[in-house]
């Protein structure tokens, strides 16, 4: 089983090429679902954060106000370390355990795994190959504002904290340009994939 570590920059259309794998037959291991799910109300994950970050970032139902946490952290590195040093060896113990599972499957199938700060969180080690989403910066931050509805400093804030692309491309076995229209990134993941599944079989 191959497993293929998915990254790229915020808003980088990371998510449209996973959604087209998803539809080529692939399993896709979301590393944002994981994080979602491992600071639910109630969670230790949770307890730490609340405990660190206090009661203000909560929403009225008690769950984390992701985007009001996300404001705090990328406007402060300490606290944007001390948010990842809570979740993420959590994230990594989770992701470590769903593709051990599917392992034991048995299948030859490939595996898909989404994660957009794969290589800040050494995932790259996880992964057989890695595919790196790429698009030109002034896209980012017009995609960044109007999808997640911020202001262009907090975008500026959200980008600046992430690795940068050109470094992420040094760890890339393949480059997907999503500078074009949606036609032009489904040529290059169909081309990608077929190469993928014929390898399997």
């Amino acid at each position: 089983m191959k497993v293929i570590g998915l990254t790229g920059g915020i808003a980088s259309g990371k998510s449209t090429v996973s959604n087209i794998l998803r539809e080529m037959g692939a399993y896709v291991i979301d590393a944002d679902e994981i994080s979602r799910e491992i600071i639910k109300k109630g969670s230790e994950a949770w307890k730490e954060i609340i405990d660190y970050y206090g009661n203000d970032i909560l929403l009225p139902d008690g769950e984390i106000d992701r985007k009001k946490l996300g404001n705090i952290v990328f406007a402060d590195k300490e606290k944007l370390d001390k948010l990842n040093a809570i979740t993420h060896p959590r994230i990594i113990q989770r992701i470590k355990e769903i593709i051990d599972a599917e392992k034991e499957k048995g299948k030859e199938r490939a595996v898909i795994l989404d994660a957009a700060i794969l290589i800040e969180m050494g995932l790259q080690n996880m992964v057989d190959e890695v595919w790196v989403v790429s698009i030109d910066k002034d896209k980012q931050i017009k995609r960044l504002i109007e999808r997640d509805k911020l202001s262009y400093e907090d975008a500026m804030n959200r980008i600046r904290m992430q690795m940068p692309l050109s470094e992420k491309v040094k760890y890339a076995d393949y480059v997907i340009d999503n500078s074009k229209d949606i036609g032009y990134i489904r040529k290059q993941i169909s081309k990608l994939w077929e190469r993928v599944i014929k390898k399997n079989n």
